[in-house]
């Protein structure tokens, strides 16, 4: 499954948020009529749910996510604190990695990264230059890296024992809501209740001594072929 999250460097949002919105996005995809049984886009997820799952990020900007949205899939959108960028990414339906749609082919997967939240981004310059000058000019952006979905049903926790750039841990979240979505112990009403909730999660990093102690109902486990050296707890969610 690739996933094409919206990259802009003059108004960006925070990774946190784009996580968030690239785990609703894949969830919202399988739980489209269109891939149930009888609908346009159910073979290909049920042949890409059977195998082995993986999920590539790429980000995109101007034309080029604008031509990502003529591609079958998802998109979610979701607001961040005061003076961040509005999240956005598309689920697309899986396929074969190669060959891609143009629309993908031009687009970038290394390196994907977005500000944390608790540090100003780079753009604009005006505003950069100003708390420079005057730390209380903070020009009405929030400064944290916290999740802003409180409310969420679904919490996923993210590992403290490795570091991931923006790409990875958006794939890394996607996959623990995906499980979530799938897990036969999750209760019935709640489920319901998420799908009202248009899927939110909340993403949340605990410290080493919580992420040691806690198991979940749904861990995941990255096969190492990517960013990791070798097999790697990830992300965890409950609910």
């Amino acid at each position: 499954m690739q996933i094409a999250v919206h990259y802009d460097k003059v108004h960006p949002p925070r990774r946190i948020d784009v996580a968030e919105a690239a785990a609703r996005a894949v969830v919202a995809l399988l739980a489209a009529p269109e891939a149930a049984p009888g609908g346009d886009w159910h073979d290909a997820v049920e042949y890409w749910t059977d195998g082995r799952i993986r999920k590539l990020v790429r980000r995109a900007r101007g034309r080029r996510w604008e031509e990502i949205q003529e591609l079958p899939g998802v998109t979610v959108a979701q607001d961040g604190p005061d003076g961040w960028g509005v999240a956005e990414a598309r689920a697309i339906v899986p396929g074969p990695v190669r060959p891609l749609p143009l629309a993908l082919a031009k687009t970038q997967v290394e390196g994907t990264h977005f500000p944390h939240g608790d540090e100003l981004p780079p753009p604009p310059a005006a505003i950069t230059a100003a708390i420079a000058r005057d730390p209380g000019a903070s020009g009405g952006i929030t400064l944290s890296a916290e999740s802003v979905s409180r409310q969420a049903l679904v919490t996923v926790e993210v590992t403290p024992m490795e570091e991931m750039t923006s790409g990875k841990l958006c794939a890394q979240v996607a996959h623990a809501a995906q499980l979530a979505w799938l897990s036969p112990l999750m209760p019935t009403e709640l489920r319901k209740q998420w799908v009202e909730q248009d899927f939110r999660v909340r993403v949340v990093f605990p410290p080493e001594s919580s992420w040691r102690q806690r198991p979940r109902p749904v861990s995941v486990v990255d096969a190492g072929f990517t960013e990791l050296d070798g097999p790697a707890e990830t992300t965890r969610a409950y609910w």
